[in-house]
């Protein structure tokens, strides 16, 4: 009975030890992707990472088998978090479809403009390309999801509306890169068009149906 005690006890700190490395590896991913952003992928050393992370550079390795699984788990998780950011404030219904496409393009350039840079610094490099290729993968595949999600509050079949989020996050991606407005505007008056003539045929097929 007290070896089992024991046992229990010993499982138990050993969850929270594990629990408490996972927490404080996202939050050296989240300094480190930060650190990057903030220097450079190239002009970054491990001494200035372990500053942003408040912590030496050995113990950094304690996490990360080296500085390139830093780099590529640090943007996996981090531009996922953006990600979700992204579509946290996606629209809720055909009134909203405005309101997003008007304002989410200056919000993300804002927010996240260091950061799309950064991702696309790493996932071109010639030594990330294929990491690269496996992390857009798997963006193509949850932004198929969010359009199944999305699809009955917008009144848009999910195939059409998966093309709508690509074409969209692509033009707000270019845009928090480059702050080219007329390139943004263009796409945009463009995407508009298209997302309400959807809507409005579809409406009519239902009302013909009844």
């Amino acid at each position: 009975m007290i070896q089992f005690i024991y046992q229990s006890i010993n499982r138990g700190e050993l969850m929270r030890n594990s629990d408490y490395k996972e927490e404080k590896k996202k939050e050296i991913m989240e300094r480190c992707f930060e650190c990057y952003c903030d220097n450079g992928l190239c002009d970054t050393g491990i001494k200035e990472l372990g500053k942003y992370c408040n912590m030496t550079s050995a113990n950094l390795y304690a996490y990360f088998d080296n500085v390139d699984d830093l780099i590529l788990q640090s943007t996996a998780y981090c531009m996922a978090k953006v990600e979700d950011d992204f579509m946290a404030l996606s629209p809720e219904n055909p009134n909203d479809i405005l309101r997003f496409i008007d304002e989410i393009p200056y919000w993300t350039a804002k927010k996240h403009g260091k950061k799309y840079r950064l991702m696309y610094q790493v996932y071109t490099h010639p030594k990330y390309v294929e990491q690269g290729k496996l992390f857009f993968g798997g963006v193509s595949k949850r932004y198929t999801e969010y359009a199944k999600v999305l699809s009955p509050k917008l009144g848009i079949p999910s195939n059409i509306l998966s093309g709508f989020i690509f074409i969209f996050v692509r033009a707000a991606v270019h845009y928090a890169l480059f702050e080219d407005e007329y390139y943004l505007r263009m796409q945009m008056e463009a995407l508009k068009l298209s997302v309400f003539s959807v809507i409005k045929n579809f409406k009519e097929k239902g009302i013909e149906k009844k």
